[in-house]
């Protein structure tokens, strides 16, 4: 599913004009969508308080549509809240013009809002950014036990970055027009939002096209996933559905390792193959029989660098860094692996730590690489503080994914995005209960998988993302996300791959 900067949705606006329906057409389909949902929520009671918290803009001028449309089949008790003085915009005013005398129109906050069933925020658009100003994060905490709607986006929300001003409008329902804002998608903006709902407000298909310049954006959904899994025919063997290497594990960290090669098999792989220290063999092998091995030698109990034991060109996917530890040794075995695979290589955990140490060895890279950082690895790798990747999770991988061609990237965490130079997609699977030491493994395993069966980078990333929450969600059905575990995740993901078909 499609999604959008507030600048791609400001350009769709302006091609919406040039291809025959005009801005003020939009805005008026814009008031009736929210006028149906409120009517919904209201279930025909037209006698409901409904106070509509208007601002100066545009956002404003959806709230007079609804206003007078609702006022035109009954609703008798409408107030709207001018907390920004008069309309400032041109459609804003002549949207207002037409409720002038017909509803009622205050800047008592203290006398309406406290008797109000519904509450519409339509005082800042897709444009807010910075802080709230005091007077209005006043008026937004009060009446919390309305139902409260949001116009497009909530008032105090970044709907590029989705970060979040003090004070901001907390929605129990957005109604976000055309399409979802890509801030939306991160947190904490998505819990400001509550349910997301997305409304046809008339906008051509032609117009719907951005320049190339632009990144695409988009949610992923079954539909994102037309062709995953693929089609086990009969006569398929083995050897059809990839031969994945993982380098991963160590004496102290022997579990990540069995997470990753379970997390492989459990995703279609047709064969797994650990390389890993010894006892680490001795604890995986009593696990996951279905792999077969490689011993490392290791050192103080993580791998001694041996290229010459590990021959890359049997394999169609290599997935390294799980619990891997970060040594001079594993530094060596990761700039070997992104030097000499011509497959495609998945690292993780303490092959990001390796690398960030020297990230330039991106350039000498002969295939595509998948990253999957969470955000504190992330700040190593753009050698950043946490919060300025937290802050602004969208720009992070932006600029990651256009200093490296042929990189992809997967920073984890609520709204996991995927993203590679030319387009970003943010996964809506996935939950708190996850958040686990050994979940990552699995998911780094379950990318490698998929890329191992052929599909891109891009495709291989969003579909174990995908995958990877789905079953997430479903542990957490069953066992609550204070008790699921990631084993819980593996097991489920045969209830995933049954969903999605």
């Amino acid at each position: 599913m499609r999604i959008v900067t507030p600048e791609q949705m400001r350009i769709i606006e302006d091609n919406s004009e040039k291809y025959g329906v005009s801005k003020g057409r939009l805005m008026v389909k814009a008031g009736y969508k929210l006028a149906r949902i409120i009517d919904l929520h209201c279930r025909n009671n037209t006698g409901k308080n409904i106070v509509f918290i208007a601002g100066a803009g545009n956002n404003a001028g959806d709230c007079f549509v609804s206003a007078e449309l609702l006022t035109e089949v009954g609703y008798k008790n409408i107030s709207v809240l001018m907390v920004c003085g008069m309309p400032k915009t041109e459609l804003a005013k002549e949207m207002y013009s037409d409720i002038t005398g017909r509803i009622r129109i205050t800047n008592d906050y203290r006398q309406c809002l406290p008797q109000a069933d519904i509450i519409v925020d339509g005082v800042f658009g897709t444009g807010f950014h910075g802080e709230l100003d005091k007077n209005i994060a006043d008026i937004f905490r009060i009446n919390s036990k309305a139902y409260r709607i949001a116009v497009d986006v909530p008032s105090g929300v970044n709907s590029l970055k989705g970060t979040v001003s003090e004070g901001a409008f907390k929605a129990d329902e957005t109604v976000t027009f055309g399409f979802v804002k890509t801030g939306m998608t991160q947190y904490p903006a998505r819990d400001f939002c509550g349910k997301i709902r997305i409304a046809d407000i008339g906008i051509p298909e032609k117009a719907m096209n951005v320049p190339e310049k632009f990144k695409k954006y988009s949610l992923i959904d079954r539909a994102e996933l037309k062709d995953f899994p693929p089609e086990r025919k009969s006569t398929a063997h083995k050897g059809t559905f990839g031969k994945i290497l993982i380098i991963a594990g160590s004496n102290v960290m022997r579990g990540a390792s069995f997470f990753a090669v379970s997390g492989a098999l459990r995703s279609g792989a047709g064969l797994v193959q650990l390389a890993t220290t010894g006892k680490c063999i001795n604890t995986v092998s009593m696990l996951a029989p279905e792999a077969t091995f490689i011993e490392i030698p290791d050192n103080n109990g993580f791998m001694h660098f041996s290229p010459d034991l590990i021959n890359l060109k049997k394999y169609n996917a290599v997935v390294i860094g799980c619990g891997m530890g970060a040594t001079p040794d594993t530094l060596k075995l990761t700039k070997f692996v992104v030097e000499n695979s011509e497959v495609p290589v998945i690292i993780d955990a303490d092959g990001i730590n390796c690398l960030a140490s020297d990230i330039d060895i991106l350039l000498k890279k002969k295939t595509d690489i998948i990253l999957t950082p969470h955000v504190a690895e992330m700040a190593r790798l753009l050698k950043c503080k946490v919060n300025e990747v937290s802050e602004n999770r969208l720009r992070a991988v932006g600029m990651l994914t256009s200093k490296y061609k042929g990189i992809t990237v997967v920073l984890k965490g609520a709204g996991t995005i995927v993203a590679n130079r030319h387009q970003t997609a943010i996964n809506p699977t996935g939950n708190a209960g996850m958040s686990r030491g050994g979940s990552g493994d699995i998911l780094a395993g379950m990318i490698g998988a998929i890329a191992g069966q052929g599909y891109s980078a891009f495709e291989s990333a969003c579909a174990g993302v995908y995958m990877h929450g789905l079953a997430g969600d479903i542990a957490s059905a069953k066992f609550t996300p204070e008790a699921m575990l990631p084993r819980d995740i593996l097991n489920c993901l045969s209830d995933s791959f049954r969903k999605i078909k």
